[in-house]
């Protein structure tokens, strides 16, 4: 987890618009799907996509390493080239490695990483990914030499072969600052559309579009809210939008995680137009979203890494219970695989139309997929 991703302070989809209101804030419905694990043994793996060929691609952001340490949201983080991206077949049920040596930050024990976010494909199997990093990027090669200008970025990446840097987020926000406030990033989701991509900045509370000539123009920004702070004063809350998706009408949908105090039902997911313009609230109540999915029927997927708060999550032994609430077209919520889910990182529908699902996204060495059947 990084800087904005979490707590800026340091402290620790419309389908159509008529449907608009009765998906803000309905009850759940009764937990529903069946659920079997696909791939195991994986570094703090966050956002997955299927490729043109049908097969499962997924980011890990490693378990940093042995390089330069500095300060972060969690504490100290390490430098490692143990990022990842990792490839399974639905046919052969097998999984391996198509890229790594990827930037990666973390703990000393390899959790909380930062690193390979989120990716997505192109046409041609190309696999576009966001690098994360939590803090201002000016102190990326102050914290961590020259190494430090791989974070805060967005790489390409051709399986079993070279990796590139595209573009440097980090510099974007540097100089140009989209929100006014003080210069953060932290790029995390991603959607590869044809002859640009769209990028989440949780850390500079904006999304992004990048073209392929690199041109950066902003779709929107999402301005902090109050809410009750501690003792119940007002406080200036950061939006962190983590996720973005494309729904059936063609906008893109961006889920918050939401900043310090981590309100239990404060997130929402805001609609913006294709052409970018003022995001405004498509359903709201959840907690902490980490990514959203759009199935074929026009459901909404929203994955939530710590349904009972953050507060509550973080101390030793915390409750990192997370959640997937699919929400209908009518605006009806089911919680799928209630009580299955541990600080789930990503969620995609798949060609057979179940949900896959990283699991244990905030630990090395044992995460996991997970497909659940509706």
């Amino acid at each position: 987890m990084t800087d904005r991703l979490f707590s800026r302070a340091r402290y620790m989809v419309v389908v159509a618009a008529t449907v608009a209101v009765a998906a803000l804030a309905l009850p759940l419905g009764a937990s529903s799907g069946s659920w079997d694990v696909v791939v195991t043994a994986l570094d703090n793996p966050r956002g997955l996509n299927f490729g043109p060929l049908g097969r499962l691609y997924i980011a890990e952001a490693g378990r940093g390493g042995d390089g330069a340490c500095a300060p972060g949201p969690e504490g100290l983080r390490c430098y490692g080239e143990t990022g990842a991206i990792t490839r399974w077949s639905p046919r052969t049920g097998t999984a391996e490695r198509v890229a790594d040596g990827l930037p990666s930050l973390a703990s000393a024990d390899g959790s909380f990483a930062t690193g390979p976010h989120d990716l997505d494909l192109d046409l041609l199997g190309g696999v576009y990914l966001t690098i994360g990093f939590g803090g201002d990027p000016r102190n990326r090669e102050v914290d961590f030499g020259p190494d430090g200008r791989k974070f805060a970025r967005e790489m390409y990446a051709v399986p079993h072969g070279p990796v590139l840097r595209v573009k440097d987020l980090g510099n974007y926000e540097i100089d140009n600052n989209p929100t006014g406030d003080e210069i953060d990033s932290n790029p995390y989701g991603i959607l590869s559309r044809l002859g640009r991509r769209i990028v989440a900045d949780a850390g500079a509370n904006d999304l992004l579009q990048v073209r392929l000539d690199g041109k950066t123009t902003v779709l929107a920004t999402f301005p902090n809210r109050m809410v009750p702070g501690p003792g119940g004063a007002p406080f200036s809350m950061d939006a962190v939008p983590t996720s973005v998706a494309v729904g059936p009408d063609g906008a893109y949908y961006v889920g918050q995680l939401t900043g310090f105090p981590f309100p239990v039902g404060g997130a929402n997911v805001y609609r913006v137009p294709p052409d970018g313009g003022t995001p405004v609230i498509f359903a709201s109540g959840f907690t902490h979203i980490v990514d959203l999915a759009f199935g074929r029927d026009g459901s909404l997927y929203v994955l939530q890494i710590a349904k009972n708060g953050l507060l509550g999550a973080f101390p030793p032994g915390g409750d990192w219970t997370g959640a997937l609430i699919k929400v209908r077209r009518n605006g009806t919520r089911t919680e799928l695989a209630e009580g299955v889910l541990t600080a789930p990182g990503g969620v995609a529908v798949g060609p057979d139309g179940a949900l896959y699902v990283t699991n244990k996204s905030i630990y090395s060495g044992i995460g996991e997929v997970i497909r659940i059947r509706p």
